[in-house]
């Protein structure tokens, strides 16, 4: 893959200090606004040469770490590391253009008074204007927007902006690199290649990252770790297939899969379901427990079951493209549970048919009982 950060000249001839990925840190860290507490004792490191995902709802947290992190606001308590050096903390606080923490805002930010070469190299106070340009250039030459150089950002698409706005931001090569909610803004196709576009130029920079989303596929798609976010707290922490395997929660296990829910009371130190009696673990007898069954992990056969398989009817069924969803009313069951099989399976409305449901696949987690449970 060419290089584009290779060689670089400063005034005095010498090449200019690149940043090396640093480990970002932040210990117990929390952010108050009068009544409302935005940050609550928030723990966790990003790995030099990482990418980190925040993942959770609008108004958990995630902007306000960012802002935390890049300078923008301070903690209320709590200390902001990068590497060894402390950022931010009770009598220490390092300005934002002092940090080498580089931030790209959800809706690009892009300097409407300057051609799109002038907005790459904008960062690039520390080298001459012929550097700078030479650097600039060849940024966007690796994002294949050279032939704009010399136009203004009112011209670009939004997927056009994003390249120019990564590629601003990790021009400077920054220790760590801030992303809020970069794809927001494209559309389904185009928002999977910038994805993974991204992710080439953040590996290629060899760049600490640490990206805001929504969105649990795109936290798969470019976090080596995520971390949910929820009221301000982090909620759990790990590679994507553990969050997914080994959900913390039932609002993780909601984020990374679609599941079933049904509530039972524990009894004995388990839960009686159709599919056999479950134990539960720390669960007082009285109090409920969530039986969590995912919709891809529910086998559906048409003819007799095997052992252990509960008939059911199927209610109605919904074509996805490469899968169905399919309701089924299953005997033992309050309500019709949701499968979703692959492509090709056919399964018709009013049919009879059979579910298996491994026990070892479900989940269990503390819940409410309602009225009559």
């Amino acid at each position: 893959m060419k290089s584009w950060i290779s060689n670089r000249i400063g005034r005095n001839g010498a090449k200019p200090a690149t940043a090396a990925p640093a480990r970002l840190v932040f210990e117990d860290v929390s952010r108050i606004y009068g009544e409302t507490r935005a940050l609550d004792g928030v723990s966790f490191q990003v790995e030099p040469g990482s990418v980190l995902c925040l993942l959770g709802p609008s108004g958990c947290g995630k902007t306000t770490l960012l802002r935390i992190a890049s300078g923008i606001e301070r903690p209320t308590s709590g200390r902001v590391l990068l590497n060894d050096r402390v950022l931010a903390g009770p009598g220490a606080f390092v300005a934002p253009e002092e940090r080498g923490v580089g931030l790209m805002f959800q809706d690009f930010a892009l300097f409407p008074h300057l051609t799109i070469e002038q907005n790459v190299a904008f960062g690039l106070k520390a080298l001459s204007k012929d550097e700078a340009r030479r650097v600039a250039l060849g940024m966007l030459e690796r994002v294949g927007l050279a032939h704009y150089a010399e136009r203004y950002p009112h011209i670009l698409s939004g997927g056009q902006q994003q390249r120019v706005a990564l590629a601003r931001a990790i021009a400077p090569r920054p220790a760590v690199l801030l992303m809020d909610e970069p794809f927001s803004g494209l559309d389904v196709q185009l928002r999977e290649s910038m994805q993974q576009e991204t992710l080439g130029l953040l590996r290629e920079a060899g760049a600490t990252a640490l990206i805001v989303t929504h969105h649990p596929e795109e936290a798969m798609r470019l976090g080596d770790r995520i971390g949910v976010m929820r009221d301000g707290r982090l909620v759990q922490l790990g590679a994507a297939q553990d969050l997914h395997s080994v959900p913390k929660e039932l609002f993780v296990a909601r984020l990374f899969s679609e599941i079933n829910e049904v509530t039972y009371a524990v009894a004995r130190g388990a839960i009686d379901t159709p599919i056999g009696r479950l134990p539960v673990a720390d669960m007082a007898d009285g109090t409920a427990a969530v039986l969590g069954v995912r919709e891809r992990a529910i086998q559906l056969t048409q003819g007799n079951g095997g052992a252990g398989a509960i008939k059911g009817r199927v209610i109605d069924v919904k074509f996805l493209g490469d899968a169905a969803l399919i309701n089924v009313q299953a005997e033992g069951f309050a309500e019709p549970l949701r499968v979703r099989t692959q492509a090709g399976e056919r399964f018709e409305e009013g049919s009879t048919v059979h579910l298996t449901i491994d026990p070892a696949r479900t989940l269990i987690f503390p819940g409410l009982l309602q009225e009559g449970d």
